[in-house]
This record gives structure tokens, sequence and C-alpha cells, in this order.
């Protein structure tokens, strides 16, 4: 990647607000680093119709977060987290393939996302939470950050609770900030509700997008 290439998009975004009833504003464009952060900055994320189906591009109303200071972390998560293993970064390409495994139901991440997604993570702007077992790894989650943003992508797990504890770990670590955060989960599911996750209007969330990105906040500061 050569000079401006990962910061100036060579497409332009519909406002998000221009959405259709089910919330795509439009298919298309590219997978660059410069085109996912400018939509992510405008509270824009992609996602194919179908696997190795069109790009489509989402902002969703209302929109999915989880506040950090509202996750619902049980008894029974809580000895999980204390049984298991986190880290941070250290094997993001197996997290997002372990995503994107065609044995698992919906699935939606296909080798373009996979690229793309690897390349902002070589430029510090996706990131992985990896959760251990004996060794093996056994749960993940991976997603985007700008400044105190950080939108969630997708989890998965091979051990009951693994995936709940890469965002336990992934909470406190964005809440040990301090400052203006906002957890982006995108669709509200019911295994989201149960950790916590609530909707808000589009409007409310892309004022809270453009506070948390305005945030000085490298997300390598919660780094292992």
């Amino acid at each position: 990647m050569q000079g401006d290439e990962a910061t100036t998009p060579t497409w332009l975004f519909p406002p998000a607000a221009t959405a259709n009833e089910h919330g795509i504003i439009g298919l298309g464009a590219d997978l660059e680093p410069a085109t996912l952060l400018d939509a992510y900055s405008q509270g824009i994320f992609p996602m194919p119709l179908e696997l190795d189906g069109p790009v489509a591009w989402w902002s969703p109303d209302p929109r999915a977060i989880i506040e950090l200071d509202e996750l619902v972390v049980s008894r029974s998560l809580r000895r999980s987290v204390r049984r298991y293993e986190t880290t941070i970064d250290r094997a993001f390409e197996e997290v997002i393939r372990e995503c994107a495994n065609p044995r698992r139901p919906n699935g939606w991440i296909d080798e373009r996302l996979i690229s793309a997604y690897c390349q902002l993570h070589q430029l510090g702007m996706a990131h992985s939470i990896e959760t251990w077992h004996e060794g093996a790894l056994v749960g993940g989650l991976y997603g985007v950050s700008l400044g105190g943003f950080f939108a969630g992508e997708s989890m998965f797990h091979y051990l009951p609770d693994a995936s709940k504890v890469a965002l336990v770990r992934l909470v406190k670590s964005l809440a040990s900030a301090g400052s203006p955060r906002l957890l982006d989960v995108q669709f509200l599911t019911p295994h989201l509700a149960s950790l916590g996750a609530r909707e808000i209007s589009r409007d409310d969330y892309l004022d809270r997008l453009d506070e948390a990105i305005d945030q000085d906040l490298p997300f390598d500061f919660c780094s292992d």
C-alpha cells in the first residue's frame, strides 16, 4: 500500500439515513482499506447478501450496541473467564477464518472479506480477541477500531462461553480507557441481547459515533 491509498477512498457513499427499510444503502464498491474506513466512519458496514454474492453496504435503524457498563456477566460466565486465557491480536487471521468456517450456519464471510480485514489488521485498524484453553484456540471475535469506536464483526466458539469470554475481555479493555466509547454490534440477536446488547436509533448512533471517533484512543493500549 502506497501513499494515501489507505486513507483516500475512491467511492462516495450515500448518507446513512438514505438506507432502505432493510438498512441497505447500496451494492458494489470495493473493499480497500480506505473504502472500509470511510464507511465505518459514516456508520456503514459491508455484508454480502449471500456468501460470495454482491457486497451490500448497511446502516440499519435501529442499531445494536453494548453499553460498556451494561454487559451481563453471569456467575457461570465469571467462572469461564477464570478458566480460559485471552489474548489480543495474537491470531487475527485464525480468528476471522474460524468465524468464516463454512460449517457454521448463515455464513457470510468469504475470501474477499478475509483479505480485506487482514489488510486492515496490518494497518492497525482491525483487531482480534482470542480465547484459549490448554493451548488451543477455542473462541474469539474480531472487529474494526477507530478512535473510541469498536465495530464488532463476528465471533465464534468451540467450547462453552469461549466467545463470551472474548467479549468480556474486549469490554474490559475498552472501558479502561475512561473516555467515551462506542461498541457497535450491528444487529440485535437473542444471543447478544442475553449479554446486555440493546438497540438505539440510527440518529442517536451516528451522534455517538462522531463523538467516539473523535477520541484519540488507539486500540493498542490494551494489547498483550
